[in-house]
């Protein structure tokens, strides 16, 4: 095993910052090159294709936070082996996730392009908008394969402590991506399925340059080719932690476009103004986003080098980071909320409702940083139903009947509804801090093992 990336050694903090600054990196270029798509699209066509990609690229971003929170279940099996030193394990861990990723990848992919009119129906796409939406879900529902490849061998080497070679891979993503958005929208003319073939053939090229780097590299594993089959009980141990993971990812997914929706409902100036916000958050999380990847990563490891100690310490570092961030962030957006509105819009009244929007909902990401480190913790000790819980909680409780609330009760303004997802965030984090506790008190009795 390479002992460069051994996070069960020296300093918890700057393990924790080393790692994580590379997916952050990561998660900025995948938000970046995913903005491009629609960029370059308005530069050369029409509405009618603007909305077939953003629908369709909705549909494909919940689809990849599926792929990526069941690959979690592969980075946690392959941290908790690394950090036991346990070679065998290693191995039967990623020749099991080969298998079932590529059964998984196939199921999928038949499944998806089976249901490409129904998934645009349900979308409830404008009709101008229906064929193309088709073609660009079509191709890129085809690309599965190479969206799921490249997210579990990123899985393998970021629970193996190395987190800056998949953000090479984004990298090349990203520079492809963007290149041929222009060919095949700009030169070619193709539109929506220009935007949908820069796409796949960009995660295609990156897949090939990180099996390169996997095969040619040294990354400490000594692989043989009998252990490239499923094994059922590393197969169950994946599925536990990675299933809860990728179904409350999902939710959360189908929660904003409920949101969304009855955001929609009412009128243009409140859709925009919610969009611009949403698009100003997601940017926001990318930090917790980004030690949630880590902490998971740096507790698995210890915790299979049964160091408890230094994973709990790397919750503490990951939440001081992360909940001063989110303090940044809100102070900021008491005062200057405008500043960042107004990149994305003229329009006054748009300015003002995302302003109202953003001043509320900017609180979240003090909430949100508080579990989304107490999730990465649970998901590195193979807790990860507890994360899936406060989640759904939070969602069904709080987000959804609070935004309705608050489109009913006040509809002249979107402050109150902005606060529909700090609270959310803070019911869970409270959720959070009741299981940490418990089991805390459940180990101290246990002699200081914790289980």
């Amino acid at each position: 095993m390479n002992e460069k990336n051994d996070l069960t050694q020296g300093s918890v903090g700057k393990n924790l910052i080393l790692f994580a600054l590379p997916y952050l990196l990561s998660c900025f270029m995948q938000t970046f090159y995913g903005m491009a798509d629609l960029f370059v699209v308005g530069l050369y066509n029409g509405s009618e294709t603007t909305t077939a990609v953003s629908i369709g690229s909705q549909v494909m971003h919940m689809l990849t936070v599926i792929i990526v929170g069941f690959a979690m279940g592969t980075t946690v099996k392959i941290g908790r082996s690394v950090g036991a030193r346990d070679e065998r394990e290693l191995s039967k861990t990623i020749g099991t996730s080969i298998v079932f990723f590529v059964v998984f990848a196939i199921a999928m992919t038949g499944i998806l392009l089976g249901c490409t009119s129904v998934v645009t129906k349900v979308m409830l796409t404008p009709a101008e908008a229906v064929a193309e939406t088709k073609t660009y879900l079509a191709i890129c529902f085809a690309g599965i394969p190479f969206i799921t490849a490249y997210n579990v061998i990123s899985s393998i080497f970021r629970g193996t402590g190395d987190s800056r070679r998949p953000m090479y891979f984004v990298a090349v993503a990203c520079v492809v991506n963007i290149v041929l958005d222009f060919v095949f929208i700009g030169l070619c003319g193709l539109g929506a399925a220009g935007a949908a073939l820069g796409t796949v053939c960009g995660q295609a090229v990156s897949v090939i340059v990180s099996l390169y780097m996997m095969i040619k590299r040294d990354m400490g594993i000594n692989m043989k080719r009998q252990d490239i089959r499923a094994d059922r009980e590393v197969t169950s141990q994946i599925l536990k932690v990675g299933a809860p993971i990728a179904l409350q990812d999902g939710l959360i997914q189908i929660a904003f476009i409920v949101i969304t929706v009855i955001a929609n409902s009412r009128g243009l100036v409140i859709s925009a103004a919610v969009g611009i916000v949403e698009k100003l958050i997601s940017f926001m999380f990318l930090v917790p986003s980004a030690f949630l990847s880590a902490i998971s990563t740096i507790t698995a490891q210890n915790m299979g080098a049964n160091k408890s100690e230094r994973a709990r310490r790397s919750l503490y570092y990951g939440l001081m980071i992360t909940v001063g961030w989110g303090c940044l962030c809100a102070l900021y957006n008491q005062f200057l909320p405008h500043t960042l509105v107004g990149i994305f819009t003229r329009d006054s009244a748009v300015l003002a409702a995302g302003c109202e929007y953003l001043r509320a909902y900017a609180f979240d990401c003090v909430f949100a940083a508080v579990h989304f480190c107490f999730s990465g913790y649970f998901c590195g000790d193979q807790k990860s139903m507890i994360s899936f819980i406060h989640n759904i909680m939070a969602i069904v409780l709080v987000r959804i009947p609070g935004a309705w609330l608050a489109s009913r009760f006040y509809p002249d303004s979107l402050y109150p509804m902005g606060w529909a997802a700090p609270l959310g965030s803070l019911l869970s984090a409270l959720i959070c801090i009741g299981f940490y506790a418990y089991y805390r008190k459940k180990s101290k009795k246990l002699n200081g093992i914790y289980i």
